[in-house]
């Protein structure tokens, strides 16, 4: 209750604030009002806008907002292909710009109201909030994205040192960058690709956030356990389900029951993308592994060395003697 209180507070203080501005109909149906109209270059298309957005519905729940996943939106603006993508709405708006928007339900569900959700009635709006931070031309875009990329590139390496100096960790070094460790050491082959593969994991950034665990007692330890989830190892055929780089390269170098601590770079892991909100471009990521079954299956033929060739001693010819008459 008093969570829809605050909600309906910070309505009526916008509209407040913005008590002059006249309220503008679109031909999609679509209301808004600017609450503070600035005098700057409008949003064209093809120009990437970051902006702050929230959405709720009538009711004020909440169905979206940028500030609660703590950064803000950055898209190219388009033309419009709903009313409710807020398209036909970014070109009024300059830098600094403030704006309420209310989009009827039945003009985006219109013709294909089978796909509407239930969360949002019929002859419902669809109510945004939306502040602009920054309007840039594609190149500006691109050039700042690069930058951005450039630095974290060039942390990566140094996160990853200062993570192992810090944990006092000794390791080898592969071709491809991957370091690791075995921490306890298993019996049998090492693993294959083909062989069926149960392993139990943590995985961590070098700042020693854990984003992803099959141990259900480190979930709980690091404050990250979901209700509900099966925490169990995860089971896959090695080279057969989509994994990173560094995790196919690793655990051949194990065996079952073995541990280790994998600290794979960016180049095999995640690469310049990343994954997710939690795993940014270039990081180097650590994880600490454990095979805890192994099932050996069926692995590719070696391939047969090429069978070694004689030298043939070249055969010359012999002189044919003429028979006699």
């Amino acid at each position: 209750m008093m969570k829809k209180s605050i909600y309906t507070l910070l309505f009526c203080a916008a509209f407040a604030a913005g008590a002059q501005a006249q309220v503008k109909t679109l031909p999609t149906g679509v209301q808004y009002q600017i609450f503070t109209p600035n005098t700057g270059e409008k949003i064209k298309q093809t120009d990437v806008v970051t902006f702050h957005v929230t959405q709720r519905t009538d009711k004020d729940s909440v169905l979206f907002s940028s500030y609660k996943i703590g950064q803000p939106i950055k898209v190219q603006a388009q033309p419009s292909r709903n009313p409710g993508d807020l398209m036909d709405i970014l070109p009024l708006l300059a830098v600094g710009d403030s704006a309420f928007v209310k989009v009827p339900v039945d003009t985006i569900f219109k013709g294909n109201d089978s796909q509407r959700p239930a969360f949002l009635a019929k002859g419902g709006n669809i109510l945004c909030t939306v502040k602009i931070l920054q309007i840039q031309t594609m190149a500006e875009a691109i050039a700042e994205r690069n930058a951005g990329l450039e630095k974290l590139k060039a942390a990566e390496v140094a996160d990853a040192d200062a993570y192992i100096k810090k944990h006092n960790l000794v390791l080898k070094t592969t071709p491809s960058g991957l370091r690791y460790v075995i921490t306890k050491f298993g019996v049998g082959p090492k693993a294959q690709k083909g062989d069926s593969l149960a392993v139990n994991y943590a995985g961590r950034l070098t700042n020693e956030k854990i984003f992803d665990t099959s141990i259900e007692s480190v979930a709980k330890a690091e404050g990250v356990y979901q209700e509900g989830r099966p925490y169990q190892p995860l089971s896959f055929v090695l080279g057969e389900q989509p994994l990173i780089a560094g995790w196919v390269e690793g655990l051949q170098l194990m065996n079952k029951g073995s541990k280790a601590t994998f600290v794979i770079p960016s180049a095999i892991g995640y690469g310049e993308r990343g994954m997710g909100a939690e795993i940014k471009p270039y990081s180097a990521l650590v994880f600490d592994v454990e095979i805890a079954d192994l099932k050996v299956g069926k692995h590719a033929a070696a391939p047969k060395p090429a069978a070694a060739t004689k030298a043939k001693t070249p055969v010359k010819k012999r002189p044919v003697a003429k028979k006699k008459n």
